[in-house]
């Protein structure tokens, strides 16, 4: 099969590997479609991503895919062939790959997922509460933007967001836009957007944020006048470390410091002169694929309402025979929202 993999110096090359092999408990996957991340995956090519050194490299890329099930272990009991399943991987191999790593290797032409029913009450891999089946009715292709959207809702509810409290979201691209929503239909409010771009800020309103503000601006003088005591949270969806110590004066006391995805930097000098007495900081920077999964139905509920659109969400199609160029789109930040590779 094909995979794209990335060198330790940055550069991409599609490469022609064996397919993965499948244990007993697992099923192999021919993949159908894998998003682009412009967190994960960016940061692997350029070498910010916390636990991946020098010795990780080169490795596989991907890990928003989605893939039809072709062959199934003799003790698969939740999968059966020509099913639709959400995040296969593509683990490393010494046998099979030598030292080619894995970045979760989902821009591959196969890759595996694993059947909880079949390891029984324990040991099956954490990544098995996220594989999950995808329901008819709904686009595969598209359907890769539900492990994007599940991540989020997730690491809300990691995060402690409740209906009826107030957030300073910072950052509305894609994944800041699908915060403010999902808050939204949670009951969140007020929320309180900010960016320097006024397009993003129009779509953070239509997503349903209550107030929106260019960050450059005074952003305690409008977080203050619309909640003297300050918010209950402040949500960093870009991962700027500075954000931090800019949302000390933004929250109340007790408040929280949420901050979503890996962080370029692995240290910083807090200042909390500006902070009430007592606050939080909490990180989110990989979510529990055991509360993706739980998220799962809450997402599928939405779609089958029509409460979600998920083509609100992607701007971009590619043919895996072009993931390069659409590699190098990413980088000029020429894909609007989420693009997916289709294989």
């Amino acid at each position: 099969m094909k995979t794209l993999i990335v060198h330790g110096d940055g550069k991409l090359e599609v490469r022609e590997v064996e397919r993965p092999r499948i244990n007993s408990k697992q099923a192999l996957v021919k993949m159908i479609c894998c998003g682009i991340c412009n967190g994960t995956d960016a940061k692997l090519i350029h070498r910010r991503f916390k636990g991946f050194g020098p010795d990780k490299y080169p490795l596989m890329l991907g890990h928003e895919g989605v893939g039809e099930v072709v062959e199934v272990g003799k003790d698969v009991k939740g999968f059966h062939i020509g099913d639709k399943v959400l995040l296969p991987f593509v683990d490393a191999d010494k046998e099979q790959y030598g030292d080619l790593e894995s970045g979760w290797g989902a821009f591959s032409e196969y890759g595996v997922v694993n059947d909880l029913g079949a390891y029984g009450l324990a040991g099956a891999p954490e990544c098995a509460y996220g594989q999950t089946k995808l329901p008819d009715g709904i686009d595969p292709v598209d359907a890769c933007m539900i492990i994007t959207l599940r991540e989020v809702l997730s690491s809300i509810k990691r995060f402690g967001i409740r209906e009826n409290q107030s957030v300073a979201v910072f950052g509305c691209g894609p994944v800041g836009l699908t915060f403010i929503r999902f808050m939204s239909l949670l009951g969140v409010s007020p929320i309180i957007a900010f960016d320097i771009m006024p397009e993003k800020l129009d779509e953070a309103k239509k997503a349903g944020a209550d107030y929106t503000f260019d960050s450059r601006e005074d952003a305690k003088e409008h977080v203050r006048s619309i909640c003297p005591q300050g918010v209950d949270y402040m949500l960093d969806a870009v991962g700027i470390s500075d954000l931090i110590n800019q949302g000390m004066e933004l929250i109340r006391d007790g408040g929280k410091l949420c901050c979503y995805g890996i962080s370029p930097n692995l240290g910083m000098s807090l200042d909390w002169s500006k902070a009430p007495y007592n606050w939080q900081l909490q990180f989110q920077q990989f979510p529990s694929k055991i509360e993706e999964g739980e998220a799962t139905n809450q997402i599928l509920s939405w779609i089958r309402t029509g409460v979600i659109d998920l083509k609100d969400y992607i701007s971009d199609y590619f043919r895996f025979e072009d993931v390069l160029e659409a590699f190098q789109k990413l980088d000029k930040r020429q894909i609007a929202k989420k693009g997916i590779v289709v294989f």
